[in-house]
């Protein structure tokens, strides 16, 4: 997928937040009117919430089997909604959230030498376990390549050698943007 220009990046986090504030009120996503063409090719996408530093929930596909701006709405909603590791978001927190966005290129094997921190995202999958860790977490936690390849393994449910003993290592680009700081300011973040 060619990279998404600054508007288009706009434009789908204006949906990621409009779909999770609409279901939050009307108990379903708005209906969005159809984007500029970029934003209806078939693409995986995450969506993390953040509130301040901290993830507040982190929802994404890989596979691409709907339009890209389809894709966000749905997985605002429902990293607001559905992470089971955090409590739902509600209608009077959902200001304070920044939302951020993960654009994901297909996903193709990997050697692990070749594997780049903070340009890569790894898959690891060994029997029905998979474990997905964006790029952007490796260079948060600082990790270096074999830490990024434990963590994912981990992240799997895996022992943190999967990566070693046959776990299938697939790896994958991300174009992420979040929200401008003066968005924050206005919905009241940070």
């Amino acid at each position: 997928m060619t990279p998404l220009s600054e508007s288009e990046e706009l434009t789908l986090l204006r949906i990621a937040r409009e779909a999770l504030v609409g279901f939050l009120n009307l108990a379903e996503i708005p209906k969005i009117a159809e984007p500029a063409p970029a934003l209806c090719q078939n693409c995986g996408a995450f969506v993390s919430l953040h509130n301040g530093k901290n993830l507040r929930g982190c929802v994404g596909v890989i596979a691409a089997n709907k339009p890209l701006y389809i894709t966000v709405g749905e997985c605002a909603v429902w990293a607001g909604l559905q992470d089971h590791r955090f409590p739902p978001v509600s209608k009077r927190e959902v200001s304070r959230l920044n939302f951020e966005i993960s654009v994901l290129s297909p996903l193709s094997d990997i050697a692990p030498d070749d594997i780049e921190v903070g340009r890569h995202g790894l898959v690891i999958s060994l029997g029905g376990l998979r474990g997905l860790l964006l790029p952007q977490v490796a260079v948060q936690w600082k990790w270096n390549r074999e830490q990024f390849l434990e963590e994912t393994c981990r992240k799997a449910g895996l022992p943190s050698n999967a990566w070693r003993e046959g776990a299938r290592i697939q790896a994958f680009t991300a174009q992420v943007f979040q929200e401008p700081s003066a968005s924050n300011s206005s919905h009241n973040a940070e």
